[in-house]
């Protein structure tokens, strides 16, 4: 249900902040300046939007010890197990690794200094993760993805700044964010996708139905997707939520596939041949997008609401909400 007036100037601040039960979804249209988007950050925020705030929702590590971390070492003793805690990094932390996370965990990079240079993630068969304001760069395709969700539920990826390098063959880095094995209830959120070939990938296989229908549920909202040439992303089979997102120089957009029902809004695309298609029958309802040149070509869908309330702030504002917003730009 759209509730469009009667609206004091706060209430879309709130829609953004706090998290709300399973339920009819209540969307709110405004544009929200970024002083009220982006509130006063703690390492305990639970996930504030989106399908982790399902499910009984993802608050990762609160509760449990606090740890500092300037190490691979530290950090990868740091994430194991499946008791509470949370994990903040300081410094840029070099390798050429791919770290298991535990169940319970919050990892969160103290400032915008904090970085992963060839060192990515992997959350497989867990739940109640937060990765939040850090910057991975460079993962290897022989160390998995910069953040790779395998088998997992409640997963939050916050303030994230993810990238690569086009200089190389596209193979060279597998993603900067994939979702697969019927994980479930993960948002991605105020995240820098950048200068990737093949950046976030829901659902990994054509094949995967029989494990991956009725699962992936991800949002991706706030989002700034810049030099990429697809997967912007690529769903699979999976329930998708793409809004308040701006996409530059993005070659192949949104890509729908599989039996894949997505509902994309308030997004704007900018240097886009491609910015919503679909393949191998999947789906897409389309609402309030600014495609500049390309145009919609997505197969008509059947998703035209989401069991969580939302802000939508109209693809004319997104460009100034996201640009300098999304990315490692928090502080702890």
């Amino acid at each position: 249900m759209k509730l469009f007036t009667f609206l004091t100037a706060t209430l879309p601040a709130l829609a953004l902040a706090a998290p709300h039960p399973q339920g009819a979804a209540r969307v709110v249209e405004d544009g929200v300046s970024k002083a009220k988007r982006a509130a006063a950050a703690s390492v305990t925020d639970a996930a504030s939007i989106g399908y982790a705030t399902l499910n009984g929702g993802t608050k990762g590590g609160a509760g449990g010890s606090t740890t500092t971390v300037s190490s691979l070492a530290a950090l990868t003793s740091a994430v194991t197990g499946d008791d509470p805690k949370i994990i903040v990094i300081s410094g840029t932390i070099s390798g050429a690794a791919q770290i298991r996370v535990g169940s319970n965990k919050s990892i969160i990079g103290k400032n915008s200094s904090a970085k992963l240079v060839g060192v990515g993630f992997y959350v497989n068969k867990v739940k109640n993760v937060i990765i939040r304001n850090l910057s991975i760069s460079k993962v290897l395709a022989e160390n998995g993805d910069a953040i790779g969700i395998q088998a997992s539920s409640n997963v939050w990826v916050d303030h994230v700044d993810v990238s690569s390098d086009r200089d190389h063959d596209k193979d060279f880095y597998d993603g900067l964010i994939d979702v697969t094995h019927a994980s479930e209830y993960v948002t991605i959120s105020n995240t820098y996708f950048h200068d990737h070939w093949k950046a976030s990938l829901v659902g990994h296989s054509d094949n995967n139905g029989a494990e991956d229908t009725g699962h992936l549920t991800v949002t991706y909202a706030n989002n700034y997707w810049r030099n990429i040439n697809s997967r912007a992303p690529s769903f699979r089979f999976g329930t998708g939520h793409v809004f308040n997102s701006y996409f530059e120089t993005v070659n192949d957009g949104i890509n729908t596939r599989d039996g894949a029902q997505l509902l994309v809004e308030s997004n704007q695309f900018v240097g886009s041949g491609k910015p919503l298609y679909s393949t191998d029958n999947g789906f897409a309802v389309s609402k309030g997008n600014d495609f500049g040149s390309g145009s919609d070509e997505a197969g008509q869908g059947t998703l035209n609401s989401v069991p969580y309330s939302y802000t939508t702030l109209g693809s004319a504002k997104v460009k100034a909400a996201v640009v300098g917003t999304a990315g490692a730009t928090l502080s702890f």
